[in-house]
């Protein structure tokens, strides 16, 4: 079984609990690795949006930034904590990213700078946005959406996940279908956008994420469905299994449940982006072309 968590979220981000509270957990919880994956979201007027709005309400602001330099000023002080804990810990301590991916060469090229500079150890890629009408969607405003409207969104939010999957730029995906959070993209014609999501990510050499958050809606499964963990099972995409904690007490949550519903919809390959490899920022560079 999986003794790790990669995708987890802290303080000073939109987490509830500090570093150290989440390493003392995992330490007490027996898990041999953690990864912190606070989100990295830049986007030129990510400001002027609704969801900036909402966000900074909660005082979750810090997890979105118009320029990379701004976000670069947030995550210096935040890597220089988890490596300084790290030298005290049990567990072996990762630096990660959630990243929201924008197919632009000009975020490209922002992007690459940041890594250079701020060295993450590991880098998770995701969709929770759509770029329209010169500003960005999230899930509830899909959900808000005119019903012919919100088909054009949510066609285009997998187009997202193709072209995330397709950079290259990150070790594994996150939530493939999180619209279902808001009750999207649940019918049988959301299929063709599923399988020509799961041939690209499988075309690319990418894995994927099963995400347990999912497990706290309605319907009774993970981030992704059992439809598309079925996909995952034909096209042979090596699966991660992820808490998403954003607090203590969701770190390890159902990982056991994740893992034999893996197996019961015929997934073989479980993938850990630190096994058999040096623990450090060259074995990145090898995983990653654009480096």
């Amino acid at each position: 079984m999986q003794d790790f968590s990669f995708h987890t979220h802290t303080i000073g981000f939109d987490g509830r609990n500090t570093v150290e509270e989440m390493i003392e957990t995992a330490q007490n919880l027996g898990l041999k690795k953690l990864g912190i994956s606070n989100h990295f979201i830049v986007y030129p007027t990510i400001k002027e949006t609704k969801m900036y709005e909402a966000a900074a309400r909660r005082g979750y602001q810090n997890i979105y930034s118009a320029t990379f330099d701004e976000a670069i000023e947030r995550f210096k002080p935040h890597y220089e904590e988890i490596d300084r804990l790290k030298e005290k810990s049990g567990l072996k301590i990762y630096k990660g990213m959630e990243v929201d991916f924008f197919a632009s060469n000009q975020w490209r090229d922002g992007f690459e700078k940041t890594v250079e500079i701020l060295k993450p150890d590991y880098l998770i890629g995701s969709a929770h946005f759509v770029e329209y009408k010169d500003t960005l969607c999230n899930s509830h405003d899909l959900k808000n959406a005119a019903k012919e409207e919100q088909k054009l969104l949510l066609h285009k939010y997998w187009q997202n996940v193709r072209a995330t999957a397709q950079s290259n730029l990150f070790h594994f995906l996150a939530h493939l279908d999180l619209m279902k959070k808001v009750g999207l993209g649940l019918g049988d014609e959301w299929i063709e956008d599923e399988c020509r999501t799961v041939e690209a990510i499988s075309s690319s050499s990418m894995r994927a994420e099963i995400n347990t958050s999912g497990f706290k809606l309605s319907y009774g499964e993970p981030y992704p469905s059992k439809r598309i963990l079925s996909l995952f099972a034909k096209y042979d995409v090596p699966v991660i299994i992820s808490d998403d904690a954003h607090n203590v007490e969701r770190l390890g949550d159902r990982f056991d449940e994740a893992f034999q519903m893996a197996k019961q919809c015929g997934i073989r390959h479980f993938y850990d982006p630190f096994a058999g490899q040096k623990d450090d920022f060259s074995s990145f560079k090898e995983q990653n072309r654009f480096l």
